[in-house]
């Protein structure tokens, strides 16, 4: 009986997911003045709009640049594919889609071609999140066309396969368009109106998006949010998906699942979930979304860190380098400061 009384311990309690480990770290204390030189590197970058870090749910900086505030709405570009994504998986904590599994012909086969490639059969909602679809992208030069299109559901639909369903990642916005079709018709209601119902709670809100000509929110692109929107986004994250005061809004399996590296990017080598990159700086585990221009936003889950960036968002950040002067700032400027702080007194 006693070796029972023993193991019993052991036998209830569950092992803790990947980033609650990260969470389970000891917070550092960060004066606000340890980011100063952050700030500086910063405001030597002509592009870049505004910054903001917290540190264990305290926001340390809160800068604009250039007459830009982080109270105005931004638009955020493709950082929104990481908020569809949550949208996905609050969705299916709710029963409107099975899991990430179910294959999209449940939602989208009224919108297949006539004569359909039998491999759209294939695809599913996590092909889609994960960029793995096969479909021939509706991003870089293939963009303009397809917004042109009468209608971007059926013209991303109707592109030929160039890989398997589960292949190659083929980044594609027109796979995350996809997505905010599914919340629609699962749910009956639009992804922005959903967005604003079971994302605010958490301080987040979508100021504006763009639609389709037939009315659907675009879902990749075109998203626009408040810096302080974006960084309460990726605070939701980073405590696990509650709000501050501990209502769940996002299951902690969802943000694992999504946390999870499934593929890797032909551009840049960097490993992509479910609408979240993976890479590591300064030795630390990130995770970060990332729109055109430079719309950035990063969690480190061992430091408690938080950071969101808003740039401008009419230039490219990844073939002329400015991406890297992010990741750069992040790695060699950010981290350090909060890395280097003491520990909070236990």
């Amino acid at each position: 009986m006693l070796r029972a009384l023993v193991l019993l311990p052991l036998l209830v309690i569950p092992a803790l997911p990947a980033f609650a480990q990260e969470l389970a770290a000891p917070p550092a204390v960060v004066r606000p003045d340890a980011f100063a030189g952050a700030i500086e590197r910063a405001r030597a970058l002509p592009a870049l709009r505004t910054l903001l870090v917290s540190v264990n749910g305290q926001t340390l900086v809160d800068e604009g640049f250039g007459g830009a505030r982080t109270d105005r709405a931004h638009n955020i570009k493709s950082a929104s594919k990481s908020v569809v994504s949550a949208l996905i998986g609050i969705a299916i904590d709710k029963a409107l889609i099975r899991g990430p599994d179910q294959p999209i012909a449940d939602f989208l086969r009224a919108d297949f071609p006539t004569d359909p490639d039998p491999r759209l059969e294939r695809v599913t909602v996590g092909h889609l999140l994960s960029m793995q679809a096969g479909l021939e992208r509706t991003s870089g030069g293939n963009y303009g066309a397809w917004i042109s299109s009468r209608n971007w559901v059926r013209d991303a639909l109707a592109r030929p396969f160039v890989d398997e369903p589960g292949g190659r990642m083929l980044y594609s916005t027109g796979s995350t368009h996809l997505l905010s079709v599914i919340l629609q018709r699962a749910s009956g209601r639009s992804a922005l109106a959903l967005s604003r119902e079971w994302l605010g709670p958490a301080g987040v809100r979508v100021s504006d998006w763009e639609r389709n000509p037939q009315g659907v929110y675009l879902g990749g692109n075109q998203m626009a949010m408040t810096p302080r929107s974006l960084l309460a986004f990726g605070e939701l994250y980073r405590r696990g998906g509650t709000t501050t005061e501990g209502a769940r809004v996002v299951s902690a399996d969802w943000i694992t699942e999504s946390w999870t590296p499934r593929t890797t990017s032909a551009f840049h080598a960097g490993r992509y979930g479910y609408g979240w990159f993976i890479d590591r700086f300064a030795g630390r585990e990130v995770r970060y979304g990332w729109g055109y221009g430079g719309q950035m936003i990063y969690v480190v889950p061992d430091l408690g860190l938080t950071v969101a960036v808003t740039s401008d968002e009419s230039a490219p950040s990844a073939r002329n380098g400015y991406v890297q002067e992010l990741h750069r700032l992040l790695a060699e400027a950010i981290i350090p400061a909060v890395a280097g702080a003491p520990p909070a007194a236990g």
